[in-house]
């Protein structure tokens, strides 16, 4: 295989991870807005916290595209336009939860395939991004089990503005 066929599978993977960010970020903001609405301020303020850190991870995969080929996919091309949206918040945590967990399975393909075609620092990138997606699928599963067992009790402590 060619060097240039390498670097083509790598920037694949690299601009699919950057769309699936990107795609985080809308989803993750569109729930910030809905629990503020709901005035579960600290849930919101956690929710904007973990799109921030997805528009980190985008950026990241943006630089390094740049860094090996220059050949990013146009932002809007990338962000699909199926947001769920209007979620109770019983079933945001869940549903991230799950996101999360797609998410780092597919990483990890993705750091694989970046290792075979000898892109090291990209498989690297991929493994210090999976570990915070590992963080944040904590955070939404823990969440979830809070909300499940604790209930309203749970949600009543998360009143606060953001």
């Amino acid at each position: 295989m060619s060097n240039k066929e390498k670097i083509s599978k790598v920037v694949e993977v690299l601009n699919t991870a950057r769309s699936m960010e990107l795609n985080g970020i809308v989803q993750y903001l569109n729930q910030h807005y809905g629990l503020g609405g709901d005035d579960y301020g600290k849930l919101a303020a956690e929710m904007k916290k973990i799109a921030k850190d997805e528009m980190h991870h985008a950026e990241a995969f943006a630089e390094r595209i740049k860094d090996i080929d220059n050949a990013l996919e146009p932002t809007a091309k990338l962000i699909p336009s199926e947001i769920t949206k209007g979620q109770e918040v019983e079933a945001i945590y869940s549903f991230d939860a799950q996101a999360e967990s797609h998410t780092i399975a597919e990483y990890g393909k993705f750091a694989a395939v970046c290792r075979e075609n000898n892109d090291y620092v990209s498989a690297v990138l991929f493994e210090k991004i999976i570990t915070e997606e590992q963080e944040h699928f904590n955070y939404f599963s823990d969440t979830d089990e809070h909300i499940k067992k604790l209930g309203s009790s749970f949600l009543a402590k998360q009143v606060e503005k953001d």
